[in-house]
């Protein structure tokens, strides 16, 4: 059952990186995020070079985003011109999160960066959202109102450069879209996690945005950013191993299409505790592989 990967340089048993592929298919589909924030710390913990986990974790993104998209969009639940505002930014980011990544490795310090990053985000991200959806819960399920409801203005909505999203009936300026963009480009490139488990939080707090929609958009801008990352990778820095993105791609593509059918049935609330819990859970793992003691104390590293 095991199967080897010419750019990762390793035997891997297929069906258990199918089985991965899959999950994070469904996340992405239910959740309206990449599953990249689950699957490349599932694939490092696995063995898999986090720089080659990374790269490669990009073309599965794109393909599952591509299956949420199509499907979200026959519900209305996808504003195409905020995503093209994310887009601008997503593809600056894109190419500026692969020179860093790049550089990154030359410098033999990717994995270190990839695995410390992923703590620091996903663990405050996680908090913060666990707190504030299980507060919204508890709050409609007692009839109180909640306490952030899509609609209601911010700071962000003072901004210039003002335009009108009928979709998600949003007057706001595009600036901090397309710096949310820019930030889910520079992501991808670094960390392959499709940058939404940041992204759908940000436009449901910071533009009050309503979930449904934030998911959707989400995979759209995913979709097009991800696949964009692994064609600037495989040329520059030559870490996209197809053996392996097509194993991934093949899973999510069938996750993605069971996720998005059971998100529909579940509350925003409900959604968003999910979610908070995954990224809490991985977050401790990887504070786990961080400081224990490995197996092997010296390596060598031969270029």
């Amino acid at each position: 059952m095991d199967i080897y990967l010419p750019i990762a340089q390793l035997s891997v048993n297929w069906v258990v990186i199918l089985v991965m592929g899959t999950g994070a298919g469904f996340l992405s589909g239910m959740l309206g995020v990449s599953g990249g924030f689950i699957m490349t710390p599932l694939l490092i913990f696995y063995g898999i070079p986090s720089g080659v986990a990374v790269a490669t974790q990009a073309s599965p993104i794109s393909a599952a985003a591509l299956v949420g998209t199509l499907t979200k969009r026959a519900r209305d639940s996808v504003d195409f011109k905020m995503g093209f505002f994310l887009l601008i930014g997503g593809v600056v980011g894109s190419f500026v999160g692969v020179h860093i990544f790049s550089y990154l490795q030359r410098l033999g310090q990717i994995d270190l960066v990839v695995e410390g990053s992923y703590v620091l985000l996903l663990g405050s991200v996680g908090g913060i959202m666990l707190a504030e959806s299980a507060q919204a819960y508890f709050a409609a399920k007692s009839g109180k109102p909640p306490t952030h409801t899509a609609g209601q203005h911010t700071w962000i909505h003072n901004l210039p450069f003002k335009t009108r999203f009928r979709a998600s009936r949003l007057y706001v300026s595009v600036i901090p879209i397309i710096v949310l963009g820019l930030l889910v480009g520079v992501m991808t490139a670094i960390l392959g996690t499709g940058g939404a488990f940041l992204l759908v939080p940000a436009k449901i707090y910071l533009l009050r945005m309503r979930t449904n929609l934030a998911m959707g958009t989400s995979q759209f801008q995913m979709c097009i950013v991800a696949f964009m990352t692994t064609v600037i990778h495989a040329v520059t820095d030559h870490t996209v191993d197809i053996v392996l993105g097509l194993i991934l791609i093949i899973g999510g593509v069938v996750g993605a299409q069971v996720g998005v059918r059971l998100g529909a049935r579940l509350r925003s609330e409900q959604l968003r505790i999910v979610f908070a819990l995954l990224t809490l859970a991985i977050a401790a793992q990887l504070i786990v592989t961080l400081v224990r003691t490995p197996s092997d104390v010296y390596t060598l590293n031969v270029h």
